[in-house]
């Protein structure tokens, strides 16, 4: 039982003495503890500033920072700054220690509480200040963030594609619906409704991921693939476009909902050399086809539902060209040859901004010499196009002045 009692005491003489030292050393070793804050605080700048330059060039490059390195920073900007204040605080106090007036009793009597305080302190904050550094341990400092659709500009709304859209959001709502065409002349505003449907799809979150690539009349198979790989934020290291579309397939399987639109098709495209997954391979995957052939829509691309593009009306019309040529065309003196001109235009959205946009701003007199051209224009042979718009695009060309003529024309 002695010993027992013998053992304790001497366990808590030896915390005692332990405790006594330490409390002591705060008094002794004031200024040595303020001046430990202090390299560690230059020590965590330093390291904050190098992490800042790190942030600073995956930024500029495109990528998006991970959630804890914003953190981190935002936790060492903290830090630094009421460490300063602190240390503002104590030279002060070393300061006035020097000058016997400002001590007690001129000096012969310390001001023991304020250095035990600020020593504590001190130590403590160096302490807060290793245990920072030491967590500045990233596996990785930023992610390549998918690519964002660019927004249109915002115009007055169109009711008919008001009412195309809808009926298109309608049918991405349908769980029995997987593919949806969309067809129309060319020229007549596929592109820009398909565009229109990416944005409303995002704004909604109907999916966890939208991308929208173009095919073009000759499709070029390695260009679509990464495409849709910068919509999904991914990178390839394969070449082949075998391996492309394997990691394609993967990927997109990898999101639970996915809306991919595949603008302007000619013809067939194979969606599993590309890396789509067919509908009995992901149920959440669906898909926004046009063209200006509804036959490459329903009957070779499989489409449940199909939803024809119209030219717009004239009134529609009218509101395009004006929005497009500022209101300057409202003139008592222009506006009847604005009117004229959008009229030949032939309600394709394509040829209207065309033509508005390369005669706005301009006089009366071009406006009828544009007009004039684009009544005595002649047929052209370009698939799936227009006259009108044909002349629209030469109009335009012809319109335009100085090193844009000279370079257009090169």
């Amino acid at each position: 039982m002695e010993d027992i009692v013998v053992s304790v005491a001497g366990k808590v003489s030896e915390y005692l003495v332990d405790l006594v030292v330490r409390q002591l050393g705060y008094l002794f070793n004031y200024r040595t503890n303020i001046e430990v804050l202090s390299q560690q605080v230059e020590k965590l700048k330093d390291a904050r500033a190098t992490q800042q330059h790190s942030v600073d060039e995956v930024i500029r490059n495109g990528h998006s920072i991970e959630d804890n390195v914003g953190k981190w920073l935002t936790r060492a900007d903290g830090f630094i700054q009421d460490a300063c204040r602190f240390l503002e605080d104590a030279c002060r106090f070393l300061e006035d220690e020097k000058e016997p007036r400002k001590s007690c009793f001129n000096g012969l009597c310390p001001n023991l509480k304020s250095r035990y305080q600020l020593s504590r302190e001190a130590r403590k904050k160096a302490g807060f200040a290793v245990q920072i550094l030491r967590d500045r341990q990233f596996e990785r400092v930023s992610y390549r963030a998918p690519l964002q659709e660019i927004r249109s500009a915002p115009s007055e709304a169109l009711q008919s594609r008001m009412l195309t859209l809808n009926d298109i959001m309608e049918a991405l709502g349908d769980a029995n619906i997987n593919r949806i065409g969309v067809w129309g002349m060319g020229g007549v505003g596929k592109s820009t409704l398909v565009k229109q449907v990416a944005e409303q799809a995002n704004q909604e979150k109907l999916f966890d991921k939208v991308v929208n690539v173009s095919v073009l009349q000759t499709p070029d198979l390695k260009r679509i693939q990464r495409e849709l790989a910068d919509g999904l934020g991914m990178k390839f290291e394969e070449e082949s476009e075998q391996g492309r579309a394997a990691r394609l397939h993967q990927r997109m399987e990898a999101e639970k909902t996915i809306l991919i639109i595949l603008d302007d098709l000619w013809a067939e495209l194979e969606l599993e050399k590309v890396g789509i997954p067919s509908p009995d391979d992901h149920k959440g995957c669906k898909l926004v086809l046009t063209s200006r052939n509804k036959q490459v829509l329903s009957n070779v691309m499989s489409t449940q539902k199909d939803f024809r593009v119209q030219h717009l009306q004239e009134d529609e019309t009218w509101i395009l060209s004006k929005n497009t040529a500022g209101d300057s065309i409202e003139n008592p003196e222009l506006q009847p040859i604005a009117v004229e001109v959008a009229k030949e235009c032939a309600g394709l959205p394509i040829a209207i901004v065309t033509v508005a946009k390369a005669l706005k701003n301009k006089n009366v007199s071009i406006w009828k010499d544009a007009l004039q051209q684009l009544k005595s224009q002649t047929s052209t042979n370009i698939i799936g196009m227009k006259t009108k718009v044909y002349s629209s695009l030469k109009l335009s060309y012809e319109h335009l002045e100085g090193d844009a003529y000279f370079s257009f024309s090169i």
